[in-house]
């Protein structure tokens, strides 16, 4: 016999599911990406892609920067007139909009926020951005698309400027 009435536990509250962080974030968490994510930060470019996006970002590994001859980095970021070279390699890793995996394999080329564009291709079963191999892909973020690459992509060099004499 009991004084009052049983009832079956609560069920818990269903908990939602995680939101993915922002690129920059996820960048900064990882642990691979110290050398970008400085980079970002000097370059003024982690606050954009820290918005709305969507953002393709081919991501450099600190082993793909230090692939780079001695000093470029540093030269890079401690120069305070670096800004404009500084933001174009960066820039030349950013996609506007979110391409996924199984689109990127059905590209020959896509053009980055830099303005140029980057070689997509298939080699040896490894997609390649130019001649960096994508290691990691689809790492989804709240406004967009990492992929992990093997060496940092540099833009094409501009054009010499030609003067004319008369």
């Amino acid at each position: 016999v009991i004084d009052s009435v049983v009832l079956p536990p609560a069920e818990p509250e269903a908990t939602p599911p995680a939101v993915p962080q922002d690129i920059v974030s996820i960048a900064a968490e990882d642990g691979r990406f110290t050398t970008l994510t400085t980079a970002l930060r000097v370059a003024g470019l982690d606050a954009v892609l820290k918005g709305n996006g969507p953002f393709t970002v081919f991501a450099p590994t600190d082993e793909a920067f230090a692939k780079l001859p001695a000093g470029t980095v540093e030269a890079l970021v401690n120069d305070t007139g670096c800004c404009g070279k500084l933001q174009s390699i960066l820039l030349y890793h950013v996609v506007p909009g979110e391409v996924k995996a199984a689109e990127v394999v059905k590209l020959s080329s896509a053009t980055t926020a830099q303005g140029s564009d980057v070689q997509v291709s298939l080699s040896g079963g490894s997609v390649r951005i130019n001649d960096a191999r994508v290691l990691i892909t689809d790492i989804q973020a709240s406004n967009g698309v990492v992929h992990v690459i093997d060496s940092v992509l540099l833009p094409p060099a501009e054009p010499a400027a030609v003067s004319y004499r008369r």
